[in-house]
């Protein structure tokens, strides 16, 4: 077989030589082969033919137009549960090692043969003129506030054309979350870009109301406010919000990154982790300064205020001290009963407002069908009224440490016809004096082994004598004499 090397050869040999023949013999051919490859001009590797016959026998001839059905008919289907399928259909027919021919097959006829796949389409940013953002579940990375699972989102905010961004702690995906996301990431940046674009937003409408309708009034009232153009990306298109996917990745690898340098996932505060996490915006954004600046040029100015980023809501106080918000029930104060109050709603609290006036601020509650019962609200006629503590709906939330649970279990166990009675001066004490101090004093008289009363827990809530801190320990000291005798012991058992 001739080789590339020879027609080379014979061709700059046909230069010099006095004939054909010559040259062809010293370049190891024909005279006839020679000339063939110099009227064609080509080389023998630019002759070879593509192999287009199989060099053993297709396992799958006879069912392909089956298989071939399937796959017209069926999207989504895998070559492995094809192959099961054909395992059923003829038993013993094919053997697991021939999954792997059945996936080259189907991989080739749908690269030859099969439908469309989906393109992706580069784009092109302008400074200034796209911000995407969305929520990121940030849980599985184990953060906890003194040891306590830290349950939480991220509300995640990117300029696409310089990748600057930005984030805020909040805990669902509600309307109130994403204002506060966006107002916060708006005045940080210190202005306002042509477009926003989010998902379909679809937890946060039902967050605010059971209507879309409800929602859209007001996610456009806060695009008009700051004169953003709305964008929504196809339900399950979440490479159409591509820039905020890819950031939320690369975020949650940083955070995750940064905490094992840190040698801890354990934060004292909310706000130290807040902290954490805006030193790391913060270095995230160092190497974006020089597009960042680009964009500020472009951005269009804030206007004079902040949007009111809560919920507003007008409801009556019902007779058992609470009021329903989203589907959850708070207790307000037992004198507001009957009265109307205002609520406002923020993304990790509400505040209740009556005369004009706050008169508490409340923790929100996550999700719905939950309550946040708040034992100082009602212990005032709960006091008067002891036989209803037993069965009463919300009895755990009046437990505000273990060591009140402690205490009303010890009670039941010693007196249980007078126990509740007992339990709530113990809490009516905690109301009028200091929680803590009754929670101390419970502790206090637990770790003596005395008797838990409601007259016990006032003596040492109110007597002049300390009790000692948790963290006190006090340890004997040790007589050094014994080690002595443990020695003498081992020599006469010697």
């Amino acid at each position: 077989m001739v080789k590339d090397q020879q027609v080379r050869r014979v061709m700059k040999l046909n230069q010099i030589e006095k004939s054909l023949e010559v040259a062809a013999a010293k370049a190891g051919m024909s005279e006839n082969t020679a000339r063939k490859y110099i009227r064609m001009g080509k080389l023998p590797s630019q002759y070879q033919r593509e192999r287009d016959w199989q060099t053993r026998k297709d396992p799958f001839k006879d069912v392909w137009h089956k298989v071939q059905e399937k796959l017209e008919h069926i999207d989504g289907l895998e070559a492995k549960t094809l192959f099961e399928w054909l395992q059923r259909e003829y038993p013993g027919r094919y053997m697991d090692g021939q999954l792997r021919t059945l996936q080259r097959k189907i991989r080739q006829w749908r690269a030859l043969e099969g439908p469309g796949k989906e393109v992706y389409f580069s784009q092109k940013h302008r400074p200034g003129e796209l911000c995407e953002s969305d929520f990121s579940y940030m849980s599985e990375l184990g953060i906890t506030i003194q040891g306590e699972p830290f349950k939480h989102l991220i509300y995640h905010f990117v300029l696409t054309y310089s990748n600057w961004e930005t984030g805020t702690i909040c805990f669902s995906e509600s309307f109130e979350a994403l204002s506060a996301g966006l107002q916060n990431a708006l005045w940080e940046l210190g202005g306002v870009p042509v477009i926003h674009r989010t998902d379909r937003l679809s937890a946060a409408v039902q967050k605010v109301a059971k209507s879309e309708e409800e929602f859209t009034r007001r996610y456009h009232s806060l695009l008009r406010h700051y004169g953003l153009k709305g964008q929504k990306i196809q339900t399950g298109k979440a490479n159409e919000n591509g820039d905020i996917e890819q950031r939320h990745y690369r975020f949650k690898g940083s955070v995750e990154q940064f905490l094992l340098l840190r040698g801890s996932r354990d934060f004292s505060s909310r706000q130290e982790y807040g902290a954490f996490l805006r030193t790391l915006f913060n270095q995230f954004n160092v190497g974006r300064r020089e597009r960042l600046e680009e964009e500020l040029k472009t951005l269009r100015s804030l206007p004079l205020r902040r949007l009111e980023d809560y919920t507003r809501f007008k409801v009556r106080v019902g007779p058992s001290s609470t009021i329903r918000i989203q589907n959850n029930v708070y207790s307000v104060h037992s004198r507001l009963i009957d009265e109307w109050v205002g609520v406002r709603l923020y993304a990790d609290y509400l505040e209740l407002w009556y005369a004009q006036k706050r008169v508490e601020t409340i923790p929100r509650l996550r999700g719905e069908g939950k309550h946040y019962i708040q034992y100082r609200h009602i212990i005032d006629w709960l006091i008067r009224k002891p036989g209803a503590f037993d069965n009463y709906r919300y009895r755990d939330d009046l437990f505000p440490t273990s060591r009140f649970r402690i205490a009303f279990d010890s009670l039941k166990a010693h007196n249980p016809s007078g126990a509740s009675k007992d339990y709530l001066k113990i809490l009516y004490l905690a109301a009028k004096e200091t929680e803590t101090g009754v929670d101390n004093a419970l502790r206090w008289l637990i770790d003596q082994g005395q008797p838990i009363t409601s007259e016990a827990v006032e003596r040492a809530v109110t007597s002049d004598n300390n009790i000692p801190q948790a963290t006190d320990i006090i340890i004997d000291d040790i007589d050094l004499k014994l080690y002595d005798t443990l020695l003498v012991a081992v020599e006469v058992c010697g």
